[in-house]
């Protein structure tokens, strides 16, 4: 597959602490969480397809900080946006956080961002703040 970013879309149905690994704990309201990341090594945008994997429950390896929260039993992968050959990640990011709520210090480890997960409370809010990004 090709390299590229992409975004994924995911459901909390209801509020729960998650912990995300060496990140620690996060109260997380329920509602719809937009995480952006890049796929650049082996197998590319595959990624998307292993964290679709994990989200259904036939993986339990967790590498990235989404991983903890798509492996929760109240959450669920809604949708994935992905751009091809483009390293946007942290300019798409940047975007959401400064439209949507951020949920400070996961998923920037590699960055100098606060944050690439974004969460709002209805799922049509963050839908508008993904329009035009992909």
């Amino acid at each position: 597959m090709q390299p590229g970013t992409y975004t994924l879309v995911v459901a909390l149905d209801e509020s729960a602490t998650v912990t995300f690994g060496a990140a620690g704990d996060r109260d997380l309201a329920a509602g719809h969480y937009a995480y952006t990341g890049s796929a650049f090594g082996p197998g590319g945008l595959s990624r998307v397809d292993r964290h679709r994997d994990l989200a259904a429950g036939e993986r339990d390896t967790r590498h990235w900080h989404v991983d903890y929260l798509l492996g929760h039993p109240d959450s669920r992968l809604v949708e994935a946006h992905t751009v091809e050959n483009a390293d946007r990640e942290c300019e798409i990011a940047r975007a959401l956080v400064g439209t949507l709520t951020p949920v400070p210090g996961l998923g920037a480890s590699d960055c100098d961002c606060d944050t690439h997960l974004a969460y709002a409370a209805a799922r049509e809010e963050l839908e508008r703040a993904l329009a035009g990004l992909y």
